[in-house]
């Protein structure tokens, strides 16, 4: 008589109510055994699946479009009296007397879920503003303390805070010691800018120029003539930029344009004439030979320096990217939001680090606990799983 089976670990197809044979269970064991390996090899592909998501995921940024993302970008320490309108990120501390950060209202929140203030060191002397419910992710301690303005901020602390005052804020510390995740991603932001801004800066400095500065007396006249890709490219000295100390410039269409000035001791002193109209998003100044930089005049466009030890008595309307930075001068919105689109093979598509493009596009691999958590507890389950079912099938067969 045939007998009904109900189990969901499977059955013997038996018609005879006498148990199978030892051999007939060896075999059905083993196939037992093959199917398990089989869903563990399937649990291992979706968890990788899923670990993929985790990591583009991070949110982590570099070349353009970190320039994008931040109004200000000090790879080292930032010494600072003044404000920045939009995003800082700072590589190494925050000291100075009381600043400010995230002051412009009205900005569009980060799509890749940044705060107004970074910093992956220690923040220290004068309290520092932050504003428009812009959050914070500190690596090391807050000695200096917040002032918290605005709607309900977040601010994450991998070591200690003092002199905060959290109200209805969300303040967590000790991250750094409970979180495995929080100085790991905070080090691999820092050193991908690092790698990528060195590279964008390289890559830029080895472009041809397409457009012309016309120089009449103190006055110097910048005519873009944009290619196909928008991307207008001047190059000129040091030498030749402390000759003038008047800036016109003509954008005439182009999405990018891309001043390049060589030299190892840089002075901007110029004051800009005309419309300047974005300016701040479309041009970028860029320093590649650049150790020092001292900015005394309102300067219009962003400017990269990566390695520069930079001193600034006056705004900046644009990006800024520095070594390090003495600030006495203001950063203004808005960011660099122009097209450049990196060369395929250049240095700045990748880097040895980043593996992704100087663009930023493609969000970097970091892993995630939580996707290493998953994978552990998937492979555990079944491991159970297997037992129980080999359990079942020693029963059946007594």
């Amino acid at each position: 008589m045939k007998g009904v089976c109900r189990s969901a670990s499977g059955c013997w197809p038996f018609i005879h109510s006498q148990p199978p044979k030892m051999d007939y269970m060896v075999k059905k064991a083993r196939e037992t055994n093959m199917r398990n390996s089989g869903f563990m090899i399937a649990a291992v592909a979706a968890v990788s699946t899923l670990s993929g998501i985790a990591y583009a995921q991070s949110g982590l940024l570099i070349g353009t479009d970190a320039m994008k993302e931040w109004n200000l970008i000090v790879l080292g320490d930032l010494n600072s009296s003044s404000e920045v309108e939009g995003r800082t990120f700072v590589g190494g501390n925050l000291s100075g007397s009381s600043s400010n950060y995230a002051i412009a209202g009205g900005q569009p929140a980060s799509a890749n879920g940044q705060p107004g203030l970074t910093v992956v060191g220690n923040v220290t002397g004068g309290h520092k503003n932050l504003n428009n419910g812009s959050g914070a992710v500190i690596g090391g301690n807050v000695e200096s303390g917040f002032n918290l303005n605005g709607n309900v901020q977040t601010v994450k602390v991998g070591g200690t805070i003092s002199n905060t005052n959290v109200n209805n804020n969300i303040v967590q510390s000790g991250l750094k010691d409970s979180d495995s995740n929080f100085s790991s991603n905070l080090d691999r932001q820092k050193s991908l800018l690092s790698s990528s801004m060195t590279d964008l800066s390289n890559d830029f400095n080895k472009l041809s120029s397409n457009s012309t500065v016309a120089i009449n007396g103190n006055r110097a006249t910048f005519n873009s003539t944009p290619g196909t890709d928008g991307v207008a490219v001047f190059n000129l000295t040091s030498d030749q930029l402390n000759q003038i100390g008047e800036i016109a410039f003509n954008l005439n269409g182009a999405t990018t344009a891309i001043v390049n000035v060589s030299g190892k001791n840089i002075t901007l002193n110029d004051n800009f004439l005309g419309n300047v109209d974005g300016l701040a998003e479309k041009v970028i100044w860029n320093f590649s030979e650049a150790e020092k930089l001292d900015l005394s005049t309102a300067w219009r466009g962003s400017v990269l320096a990566p390695g520069a030890d930079a001193t600034t008595h006056n705004y900046i309307q644009g990006s800024g990217v520095f070594a390090n930075l003495k600030q006495d001068g203001e950063m203004h919105v808005g960011t660099y939001n122009g097209g450049y689109t990196p060369p395929s093979g250049g240095s700045s598509s990748g880097g040895s680090s980043s593996g992704g493009t100087s663009s930023g596009g493609t969000p970097v691999d970091v892993p995630e606990a939580p996707a290493l958590g998953l994978f552990m507890g998937g492979v555990a389950g079944l491991m159970l799983m297997r037992r129980i079912r080999a359990r079942r099938a020693a029963k059946k067969g007594e």
